[in-house]
């Protein structure tokens, strides 16, 4: 193949930020297998947590994550009463858990908690926990409400990095988006920040949005270097207005037909890897020195529900509504209504409303994604070694691979009496996703064509 193929490209398959995915959780895990998973946890369990924050003051149209719009102080300050009341119940059952590697706050904007709050709940995170030396505290920023005295409080909760939204910085694209921050917002936003002694800062980027076109994309990437941020990611726009009703204010007319936003990404990629910054996976960039590029030379990238990361906490801990969490024995996704979810912590309850205990298969299919994903390499035979599994179980994996090792996106190779080592190719790098979805055992026909309802491929 000589010219990418556009139908890979539009075929509808999952991220892969957990495996088996999000949609498969259900109400068979509920609070008391969820404290019984926790409370087995010892030692030499570390720990990664996860706070959400579901408010923003608008919503923007292109917006895919659970959150909900507030001008108003007081369901912040309730709110974020509320998460520490989960905080130290989650806390009294992990009493034998190892110490926190990694913090992130998301949403939403969590940065819109009072100051005060968000120095409460960070007090109340240290003494209900054990901090590793080498921490890492992220959060999740919108550049519009970044103030100097909000980096002020960031570094003293000890936030030692910091994503910013982006997108787009052109303006024709931020109005269809509905989020309007001229550049000379995000200058400012950035400046306030590594003022403050914040100097690993994120930027999210977008391709596939309404309005875009080869110039815009060019012009964001050029501004986004002159900003030099420590990574990158460059997500695809994903419409599904059948799961979040507000994108329907995007006229869909407008968005870039299929060839246009293959074009946008691979511009958008080339011109990142020619400002000098190395490509992660499918859609982050980082600079050379950024651990996240160093994870990946060592192969030690992760994947979770954050993307690609270098968080190396052995257990995810989800706090807030909808937050989602990932122990050894498996995932578990918390209440996500606001109400509902204060009530059950009230109650005394771990505010779980479904999860998904792990099988051996599901364990050995999620390892496989996930070394896919990350490395874009997999030794079949080592894995199913690691995990006692025959090999064989695999067949029909590989038969959903002839199609993509015929059209140069993924090569097999080893020797015949073992299973392959799985590689995807450069070519093949941005069609990734369709590589790990053989694999995944509960996607029903997933390289046939875009019949499931998940995001595009590229």
């Amino acid at each position: 193949m000589t010219q990418p193929d556009l139908s890979y490209a539009m075929r509808s398959v999952p991220r892969y930020t957990s495996y088996p995915t999000a949609p498969h959780f259900h109400d068979g895990v509920g609070s008391d297998v969820y404290g019984q998973w926790l409370e087995r946890l010892g030692p030499q369990d570390t720990l990664s947590l996860y706070l959400h924050v579901p408010y923003c003051r608008d919503i923007c149209h292109y917006c895919g994550c659970h959150t909900k719009a507030t001008r108003k102080e007081a369901p912040l300050v309730a709110y974020a009463r509320t998460l520490g009341s989960e905080i130290e119940l989650v806390a009294s059952h992990l009493e034998q858990a190892g110490p926190v590697k990694h913090i992130h706050w998301g949403g939403g904007t969590p940065s819109l908690l009072p100051e005060q709050s968000l120095l409460d709940l960070t007090g109340l995170l240290r003494v209900s926990f054990t901090f590793a030396d080498d921490l890492e505290h992220a959060i999740e920023l919108d550049p519009r409400f970044v103030t100097g005295s909000l980096a002020q409080t960031l570094a003293t909760m000890g936030v030692n990095r910091a994503s910013l939204g982006i997108q787009d910085f052109d303006p024709a694209v931020q109005e269809a988006i509905g989020r309007v921050q001229p550049y000379e917002t995000v200058r400012d936003a950035t400046s306030y920040l590594r003022s403050a002694g914040l100097r690993a800062l994120n930027f999210d980027l977008m391709y596939g949005l309404p309005e875009q076109t080869p110039d815009t994309i060019r012009d964001t990437v050029n501004k986004t270097l002159d900003l030099a941020p420590s990574r990158i990611a460059l997500f695809g726009y994903a419409h599904v207005p059948w799961m979040r009703k507000h994108q329907r204010l995007i006229d869909e007319s407008r968005l870039p037909d299929s060839e246009r936003r293959l074009e946008l990404a691979n511009l958008a990629r080339e011109a990142l890897i020619e400002g000098g910054y190395v490509a992660i996976g499918l859609d982050h960039f980082a600079k050379p020195e950024d651990s996240m590029a160093i994870a990946l030379q060592n192969r030690a990238l992760k994947r979770n529900f954050q993307g690609y990361t270098t968080d190396n906490g052995e257990q995810l801990v989800g706090l807030g509504v909808s937050s989602i969490g990932r122990l050894d024995q498996g995932y578990i996704q918390n209440i996500a209504d606001v109400r509902h979810w204060e009530r059950a912590i009230l109650a005394g309850q771990l505010p779980v409303s479904k999860g998904l205990a792990l099988s051996t298969d599901d364990r050995l299919r999620g390892r496989i994604i996930e070394m896919i994903m990350t490395d874009y390499r997999c030794d079949l035979q080592a894995v199913c070694h690691q995990f006692s599994v025959a090999p064989h179980m695999l067949d029909g994996s590989l038969a959903l691979l002839e199609e993509l090792v015929r059209d140069g996106i993924v090569k097999l190779s080893g020797s015949a009496d073992k299973a392959p080592i799985v590689e995807v190719t450069e070519f093949g790098q941005p069609y990734v996703r369709l590589a790990a979805a053989a694999f995944d055992a509960y996607l029903n026909d997933a390289m046939r064509g875009p019949k499931a309802r998940h995001s595009l491929a590229v």
